[in-house]
C-alpha cells in the first residue's frame, strides 16, 4: 500500500482516456446510424439499438423530472476525483488500479453524454428467453462501452478484495 509517484498515475489515466474515446466513438456511430428506438438484429440473442437513458443503471430515476441529470454529473465528478486520488495512492497495485481505471473511464464516458445530450446513449441489447421472468421479452437493459468498463471494474474490485482477504 505504499505511495506511488505521480508518474505512475499517467499510464492509468491514459488507459481511462482510451476507454472514454472508444465509448464516445461507438456512441457517435450509433447516433449517426440509428434513430431513437431503432434496432438491428445482429445474432439471435444480440441487437444494436439506440436507447436514451436519463437515469442510472436499469433506468433508475429515469423519470425523476430532470434533476437527476445534474445529480449524476456531480456524482461522476466526485467519483472521478476520488478515483484519481486512489490511483495516485495505489497505482502500483495492478489489479486494484485496473479496476479503478475501468470504472473511471466508464464514469467519465457517461458523464460526457449527460453533459452533451442530457442522457446516456445505450446500444448493446442482449436478449434470452430465460430472462423473460425478469425483463420484458427477455431483453436485458441496453448498455454501452462505458457501462462495460464500470461493470468489469466493479468485478475486478471484488476480486481484488477477495484476494486481499484470502492473503490476510
Amino acid at each position: 500500500m505504499a505511495k506511488t509517484s505521480s508518474n505512475s498515475l499517467w499510464p492509468w489515466l491514459g488507459i481511462a482516456a482510451l476507454i472514454i474515446l472508444f465509448d464516445q466513438f461507438t456512441k457517435v456511430l450509433v447516433i449517426g446510424a440509428f434513430e431513437l428506438g431503432h434496432s438491428q438484429a445482429v445474432t439471435s440473442f444480440f441487437n444494436l439499438v439506440r436507447v436514451h437513458n436519463t437515469g442510472a443503471a436499469f433506468s433508475f430515476l429515469a423519470h425523476a423530472g430532470g434533476w437527476q441529470r445534474w445529480f449524476f454529473v456531480g456524482l461522476g465528478a466526485v467519483a472521478t476525483g476520488f478515483i484519481v486520488y486512489m490511483l495516485r495512492q495505489h497505482g502500483g497495485q495492478k489489479l486494484f488500479a485496473w479496476a479503478l481505471t475501468l470504472i473511471l473511464g466508464g464514469a467519465i464516458g457517461n458523464v460526457i453524454d449527460r453533459l452533451i445530450h442530457g442522457y446516456v446513449v445505450d446500444f448493446l441489447d442482449f436478449h434470452w428467453s430465460f430472462l423473460s421472468p425478469m425483463f420484458p421479452g427477455g431483453h436485458f437493459p441496453a448498455f454501452n462501452i462505458a457501462d462495460c468498463g464500470i461493470t468489469i471494474g466493479a468485478a475486478l474490485l471484488i476480486l481484488d478484495e477477495l484476494r486481499r482477504v484470502r492473503r490476510g
